[in-house]
C-alpha cells in the first residue's frame, strides 16, 4: 500500500483484535487492525441468528467498557454486534476493511504482509483471526456419498428451511446442543454425537466458567495446581433454549456415526436412519494459513506458541484462539488479560 512501517499490525476485526487495541492505544505506537470484513462486529454477523451469549452483559465485557444491558437474560447476536461496534466508535481504533491478509513475510525485523489492498509493513504482528473461517468437518466413511445437504455450523442460519425434514445433527458441544434445540422445533432430528453429551448443572453459565478458568489461570501463573474437575469447562451450558427443548425430550443421542450412505447414516449399532440435511457442529480449526511462510503449522492452524508468543519467529503473536493461547481467550471478558500481556510482551519488544 506504502513504504509506511507500522510498529504493530493487528490481523482480524474482532473481539480480540479489539482487546488488543485497546491496551495498544494507551501505548506510544503507531499501529494498525486490518479487517477482511466489511463492517464491524467480527464473525458474530455470520452466526446463526439466535445465538446467544452464556453469560449477562457485566460477565460479557471488553475491556474498558462494559456492555449495556440486554433485553433478556444473555446478549443476543445483536446486541453483541452492536456492542462490538459502538467499543470500536468509542475508542476510534485505526481500521482498514474489507482487507484480506494473503500472505506474511519477513526480512530484518521488519514483517511484508501480502494483501488485497497491496503490501502492509510492521515491525510486529498479533494474529487475532480466531477460528470461525476454519470449519472442520470429519472424515466419516461415506461422507462424499450424502445426496442431501450438508453443512457446517458456521453456515447454519435459522431453523426455517428445513421444516418438515430429517436432520441429522452431529456434535456434543454447546452449538450441537443448541442448534439441535432450535431445529427440532421444525424437523425430525436426530443427535450423533461421538461420546454421551455431558451438562452442566442449570445454574452454572459463563460467570462460573470464567470464575474457574481465571482460579487455574492464577494458579498455575504461581506455579500452583487448580482442581478443574469440578466442572468440565468443555460440557454443554444450559441456556434457556437447551432448557426448553429438554422439556420437549429432544436431547437424546443416538450414538456415533459408523458410516454415511446415500440417503442417511448408520449409527455405531448398525441401524440406518434416512436423513434429508447434516448439519455438522464438530468445531473448528484456527485461522492462521496465511503465516506458513514464517512458522509451521499443524493440520488444525495451530503453530508452536509460549502462550501467546510465537516460538520460531520474533515479532509475532497471537491473541484469542481459546486454550490454545489462553484459558477462555476466545470470550470477550476472557480476552482481555491476554491481550493486556501480549501489548505488554510486544512494548517490550520493540523498545528492544
Amino acid at each position: 500500500m506504502t513504504d509506511k512501517i507500522y510498529d504493530v499490525i493487528i490481523v482480524g476485526g474482532g473481539q480480540s483484535a479489539l482487546a488488543c487495541a485497546f491496551f495498544l492505544r494507551r501505548k506510544e505506537l503507531d499501529y494498525l487492525i486490518l479487517d477482511d470484513q466489511d463492517s464491524c462486529g467480527g464473525s458474530w454477523k455470520q452466526t446463526w441468528e439466535t445465538l446467544t451469549l452464556f453469560s449477562p452483559p457485566e460477565h460479557s465485557s471488553l475491556p474498558g467498557w462494559q456492555m449495556p444491558e440486554s433485553a433478556g437474560e444473555f446478549p443476543t447476536k445483536a446486541e453483541t454486534i452492536d456492542y462490538l461496534c459502538q467499543y470500536e466508535d468509542r475508542y476510534d481504533f485505526p481500521i482498514t476493511r474489507p482487507v484480506k491478509v494473503r500472505a506474511i513475510s519477513k526480512g530484518g525485523d521488519i514483517f511484508t504482509l501480502e494483501t488485497t489492498q497491496g503490501p502492509f509493513n510492521s515491525k510486529a504482528i498479533i494474529s487475532a483471526t480466531g477460528t470461525f473461517k476454519n470449519p472442520f468437518i470429519p472424515d466419516v466413511a461415506g461422507r462424499e456419498k450424502f445426496e442431501g445437504e450438508q453443512l457446517h455450523s458456521a453456515d447454519f442460519q435459522s431453523s426455517g428451511k428445513f421444516a418438515g425434514k430429517k436432520v441429522v445433527i452431529v456434535g456434543e458441544g454447546n452449538s450441537g446442543a443448541q442448534i439441535l434445540a432450535e431445529v427440532s422445533k421444525v424437523a425430525e432430528t436426530f443427535w450423533g454425537t461421538k461420546e454421551a453429551p455431558q451438562f452442566l448443572p442449570d445454574d452454572v453459565d459463563g460467570r462460573v466458567l470464567f470464575d474457574m478458568a481465571s482460579a487455574k489461570y492464577y494458579a498455575e501463573k504461581k506455579g500452583e495446581t487448580y482442581d478443574s474437575s469440578k466442572f468440565n469447562l468443555g460440557n454443554i451450558v444450559m441456556v434457556p433454549s437447551v432448557k426448553e427443548a429438554r422439556k420437549r425430550h429432544v436431547l437424546h443421542s443416538e450414538g456415533q456415526l459408523q458410516s454415511i450412505t446415500e440417503g442417511g447414516v448408520i449409527w455405531e449399532n448398525g441401524a440406518y436412519q434416512e436423513a434429508d440435511v447434516i448439519i455438522w457442529c464438530t468445531g473448528f480449526g484456527y485461522s492462521t494459513g496465511f503465516l506458513k511462510n514464517l512458522v509451521s503449522i499443524d493440520n488444525k492452524g495451530k503453530i508452536p506458541t509460549d502462550k501467546t508468543k510465537a516460538k520460531e519467529i520474533d515479532g509475532l503473536w497471537l491473541v484469542g484462539y481459546g486454550g490454545w493461547t489462553g484459558f477462555a481467550s476466545a470470550t470477550l471478558i476472557g480476552v482481555g488479560r491476554y491481550a493486556r500481556q501480549t501489548v505488554k510482551e510486544v512494548s517490550d519488544y520493540l523498545k528492544a
